[in-house]
């Protein structure tokens, strides 16, 4: 299923946890950075969950904790 979101809220919105601008692909957002490690956001009913705890985690990463470790340097403090 391919989501639609009106331009100016994708816009506006980012991820919670590196502040990094969000791209929509199909029914996910995925955080642009760390380059090619960004988190991905589930959207359902077509809402953004933009929970950190509801992330969907970059392959080889198999925690939160080992991802807010292995890419500290791009965690918005």
């Amino acid at each position: 299923m391919t989501t639609t979101l009106d331009p100016e809220t994708l816009a506006i919105l980012v991820c919670p946890l590196t502040r990094s601008k969000l791209t929509l692909d199909g029914d996910i957002l995925i955080a642009q950075q760390p380059e090619g490690a960004g988190l991905r956001y589930p959207i359902r009913e077509g809402i953004p969950i933009l929970l950190i705890d509801e992330a969907i985690l970059p392959e080889g990463i198999t925690s939160l904790e080992a991802f807010k470790e292995k890419y500290a340097d791009s965690i918005a403090s």
